[in-house]
């Protein structure tokens, strides 16, 4: 590896058509090799982007962008875009603190027409920015690459019923490689293992319409009668698919890493009148074996061996740790079941899917049908558990409160990947979770510390919670754990000096840093106690009592201010008219940027650094008379 002659004279899509033909292999092999290589060291999505490196030079050699306009949905397989685009030689800066990202960025390159980063999203956006084309007279064309994991989300039906009446111009490209990041499921998948359009079937369509419009004087008649008719004769003449019946002329499958198949049917596909699916067959992790042997595991993965495919470094985790309680409880109760929307390895119920076939259900994505579906099953007393990364949650808002809060239906939500993520930025965050559903009545939310908070949170929410039940917790493994500081309660727990007058408040993970900032402002002459809540809401009544003792108070919270819980209990310190002080740490009104989590918390001021930093300040009497909200 190192050595990419070919790739590194890539500056645009112009220099990857005048790659001849016999080099295309090549500078596939050196766009692999570059992203192993790269990947290896930053971590991010593999195994999808191998999937796409011929599809994605073959676009470049077909269409003319930035003049045409690409739109890849999730975006998480655009890296061999974005080598073809003039970004290889700041690559390795991809996902990291102020590189370029590891998604879709307008902001980043021209080519990016539209920021992506969740599923299903495409055929909506690129069917917009066609339409918009057409109204200034633009006539160059619009793909959107949706994989078939992503179909199972309603958003890409909804496009697809709405973009069909569009004349032409627009392209989409089904991407199936019978994954999403788990392998997928449902009858959308079965479906495309059956679809099999022969090459000859475009042929034979258009010689017929041809033959029939030059009969005198009925040709246009029957052939219009064809194209609209319900009857038997169309399906003859006309072999329908999926794609056809939402108004989508269908080619394919094409295989997905040949470049001329693909080239040539890019070809087809821009002289078609209408909106049309270029169906094509890939492999994800193509070209790697580690990665082509396990896709799942390689999807997106921290750092690895390059020769080995073993990650370089890996702890037990809060999915883990979630994923063996679920099967626990579920041995010894039948009415536990198990949801997840296509992520099963990643939310740890990849053992309960095979021990419990019958009572877990992956949906595919569709967080809004999961939340649904769940609470169908609840309604008939089955104790349903989704398992969701906070990030996705979001998508099935108004489920959680018309299906779920409403009709007081004890669903119960295991949040994973609360807080700070990391290096996949802005749309991957879980800062949100806590803010949407403290918004929603009849809501229990816990955020434990450690593992066996979670145990006893989930016990809790399962059995004890009445309504919509929620357990977060964060990406990775449990932190600093103070040798003094016993197992964590179901609501509430006190940790240092009750009676000195400077108080803590927070919870999750942030518990471990404020322990340690304890123990650095004890050095330094300064006593603190912490206040760590682990049911956020409601709120016990006893905590707030515990806290008005106190002169001084700090909130540090790993998400959004707005609607956040140090928000809920600093309302509760006025009605109770407290006196003191106090000050919210938070995440102001913005989005947190691609970095480290380490790097994300310092900056927010949210690590035991952060939080030693924000107290000692305003101890010295900076600004302590009135709230401070930053």
């Amino acid at each position: 590896m190192g050595e990419y002659k070919l790739l590194s004279k890539i500056k645009s899509p112009s220099d990857v058509k005048r790659v001849s033909e016999n080099d295309v292999p090549r500078l596939c092999t050196e766009i692999r090799e570059k992203l192993v290589e790269t990947v290896s060291v930053n971590g991010g999505h593999l195994s999808p982007n191998l999937g796409v490196v011929e599809l994605t030079v073959a676009l470049h050699r077909s269409f003319n962008f930035p003049k045409d306009s690409i739109v890849w949905d999730v975006g998480h397989q655009s890296y061999t875009h974005k080598l073809l685009t003039g970004r290889y030689e700041i690559f390795d800066t991809i996902r990291q603190k102020d590189g370029i990202s590891g998604f879709p960025k307008m902001s980043e390159s021209r080519y990016d027409d539209f920021n992506t980063g969740h599923s299903s999203t495409s055929i909506s956006a690129a069917y917009g920015i066609a339409r918009a084309k057409t109204l200034s007279g633009d006539q160059s064309h619009t793909v959107a690459v949706i994989g078939d994991g992503s179909f199972t989300g309603g958003l890409a039906f909804e496009a697809m019923n709405n973009a069909g009446r569009f004349n032409k111009n627009f392209i989409v490209v089904l991407n199936d490689n019978k994954m999403s990041i788990s392998r997928n499921v449902g009858a959308f998948a079965r479906y495309l293992t059956t679809v099999r359009i022969q090459p000859w079937y475009i042929r034979v369509k258009r010689i017929t319409e041809t033959v029939i419009s030059k009969i005198p004087l009925v040709g246009e008649p029957i052939k219009s009668f064809l194209r609209s008719g319900k009857s038997k004769i169309k399906n003859l003449v006309y072999k329908n698919t999926l794609f056809d019946c939402f108004g989508f002329t269908y080619l394919g499958p094409i295989d997905g890493h040949n470049v001329e198949e693909l080239e040539n049917a890019f070809s087809v596909a821009k002289k078609v009148n209408s909106p049309v699916i270029v169906h094509v067959v890939t492999k994800k992790g193509k070209g790697y074996q580690p990665a082509e042997e396990s896709p799942d595991e390689f999807h997106g993965i921290g750092q690895f061996d390059i020769d080995s495919g073993e990650p370089i470094s890996s702890h037990k985790g809060f999915s883990a740790v979630f994923g063996s309680e679920m099967c626990r409880l579920a041995e010894k109760d039948k009415k536990i079941c198990a949801i997840t929307a296509a992520m099963t390895d990643g939310t740890g119920l990849n053992d309960f899917s095979k021990i419990y076939k019958d009572r877990f259900f992956d949906v595919g994505i569709a967080e809004e049908h999961a939340v649904t579906f769940g609470c169908g099953l609840a309604s008939k007393e089955m104790r349903p558990v989704f398992a969701v990364y906070s990030t996705f949650l979001q998508r099935a808002y108004d489920q959680l409160i018309h299906d779920a809060a409403i009709g007081d239906i004890h669903l119960v939500l295991a949040v994973d990947r609360a807080g700070i993520v990391g290096n996949d930025g802005e749309t991957h965050q879980g800062v949100f979770d806590v803010s949407i559903l403290n918004t929603i009545p009849k809501t229990t939310i816990f955020s434990p510390a450690y593992f066996d908070g979670l145990k006893k949170s989930l016990a809790h929410a399962v059995y004890i919670c009445d309504g919509l039940a929620v357990v977060r917790y964060p990406r990775g493994g449990e932190l600093y754990k103070p040798s003094d500081f016993g197992e964590e309660s179901i609501s509430y727990d006190i940790y240092g000096n009750k009676s000195c007058k400077n108080l803590l408040i927070t919870y999750g993970r942030l518990f471990s840093y404020a322990c340690k900032a304890k123990e650095k402002l004890k050095k330094q002459g300064i006593e603190i106690c912490i206040l760590k809540l682990c049911r956020i809401k409601p709120i016990d009544s006893k905590a707030i009592e515990f806290a008005l003792q106190f002169d001084n108070i700090w909130f540090f919270e790993e998400g959004i201010k707005n609607g956040g819980i140090a928000r809920n209990f600093s309302d509760f310190l006025i009605i109770k008219n407290f006196k003191g002080n106090y000050r919210i740490k938070a995440i102001n009104d913005k989005f947190v940027k691609q970095m480290s989590v380490s790097q994300a918390l310092n900056m927010l001021k949210l690590d035991d650094e952060g939080m030693v930093s924000v107290i000692l300040n305003d101890l010295e009497g900076n600004d302590k008379n009135n709230e401070k909200t930053t």
